[in-house]
C-alpha cells in the first residue's frame, strides 16, 4: 500500500463544513503517516476529471470530504478499481456514511477510521448501483420525491431546504398515482399503480429518510419500496415513519428484493424522472443494476 493518499474536497458541502472538515482530516492522516494531497474542482466535472487522474496515478485511496454528492463523485472515480474509498462525512444528508457505519458530521474521527482501515484490513468489500455508465451507493428514487425534486430545482425562491418545502406542499396538492411497469430480475413486467418507487443499495435518502430500511451494502440485492396510490391525508401520515423506517408495514407500502430493477411508466404517461444519489438520472425507463463488491469502503462496519 502506497503512503500517497488523496483528499477529494467539496469546500461548500454543509454550508462550509467541508472545508472546515478538510483541514483536521488532513491532519490526523499526516500524523498516522500519510502523505496527503488535496484534490478541489472548478464544478462536478472538473472534480470528477481530477479525481479519475488521482486514482489512474495510482494514490492509496481517495478520500472524499464533504456530503453525499461528493461521496458520489468519488465513487464513479474509485468503482471497479483497487483503489479503497474513505468518507469525511461533512454534508447535510450523509446517507451514505450512515449505511456504511461510518462517524457523521465529526472529521477527526472519520480520518482514524480511515488511517486505521489503511494501515489494517484495507476496507471492506461494498455493493453498489449502477444505471449504464452511473454509479449510486444509496437510493435510486422516482415518483413523488422525484417531482419534488423537479419543482425545487427549477424554482428560484425560496432558497435553501425551504425551497423544497415549498415544491413539496406544491406536489402534494397535485398529488396523483403513476402507472409503473416495473421488472425485478428476470421476472415477468408488472403493472403498478404507485405514488414512488424506491430502489435501495443503501437504507436512507434525504438526510436520514429511511425508505429502504432493510438495505444493506453488501448482500448483493436492492430493496425496492412501492408506495401504493395515496390520498394527501395517507401521505402525510406515513412520510414522517420514513426517518424510523416504520413505515414499511403500512399496508400501503410493499418491500421486495432483487439484483436487477427496471422501471418505467406507461406509454403516454407524463414523463417521470429517476434521480440517485440525490443527483438527475433523466426520464425513466431506466435499469439498475447491483454490483457486488464494487468498491472497497474503508472502516465501514
Amino acid at each position: 500500500m502506497t503512503s500517497d493518499i488523496t483528499l477529494f474536497v467539496n469546500p461548500s458541502a454543509g454550508r462550509g463544513r467541508g472545508a472546515r472538515a478538510a483541514q483536521p482530516a488532513a491532519r490526523v492522516l499526516r500524523e498516522a503517516g500519510f502523505s496527503v494531497r488535496t484534490v478541489l474542482g472548478t464544478d462536478a466535472p472538473d472534480a470528477l476529471r481530477r479525481a479519475r487522474e488521482a486514482v489512474a496515478g495510482g494514490t492509496g485511496a481517495l478520500i472524499a470530504v464533504g456530503g453525499d454528492g461528493m461521496t458520489s463523485l468519488a465513487l464513479r472515480a474509485v468503482a471497479g478499481t483497487r483503489t479503497p474509498l474513505g468518507v469525511v462525512a461533512a454534508g447535510t444528508g450523509n446517507d451514505f456514511a450512515r449505511a456504511g457505519g461510518l462517524p457523521v458530521r465529526d472529521p477527526v474521527a472519520a480520518a482514524r477510521v480511515v488511517a486505521t482501515a489503511l494501515k489494517g484490513d484495507g476496507g471492506r468489500p461494498v455493493d453498489l448501483g449502477r444505471v449504464g455508465e452511473t454509479w449510486f451507493g444509496t437510493v435510486l428514487a422516482s415518483g413523488f420525491d422525484s417531482r419534488v425534486n423537479d419543482r425545487g430545482n427549477r424554482m428560484r425562491f425560496p432558497t435553501g431546504r425551504l425551497r423544497y418545502d415549498v415544491a413539496m406542499v406544491a406536489e402534494l396538492a397535485a398529488l396523483r398515482p403513476i402507472p409503473y411497469r416495473m421488472r425485478l430480475d428476470d421476472g415477468p413486467e408488472q403493472l403498478v399503480e404507485a405514488t414512488l418507487v424506491a430502489v435501495g443499495n443503501g437504507s436512507s435518502y434525504g438526510g436520514g429518510m429511511r425508505i429502504c430500511a432493510g438495505a444493506r451494502l453488501d448482500d448483493g440485492l436492492f430493496d425496492v419500496t412501492v408506495v401504493g396510490p395515496c390520498r394527501r391525508s395517507t401521505l402525510l401520515t406515513v412520510f414522517p415513519k420514513v426517518y424510523r423506517g416504520t413505515h414499511l408495514g403500512h399496508p400501503q407500502v410493499t418491500t421486495h428484493r432483487a439484483a436487477k430493477v427496471t422501471l418505467a411508466v406507461e406509454p403516454g404517461h407524463e414523463p417521470v424522472t429517476g434521480y440517485a444519489d440525490g443527483e438527475r438520472l433523466g426520464p425513466l425507463p431506466v435499469t439498475a443494476e447491483t454490483v457486488p463488491g464494487a468498491v472497497r469502503l474503508l472502516g465501514a462496519r
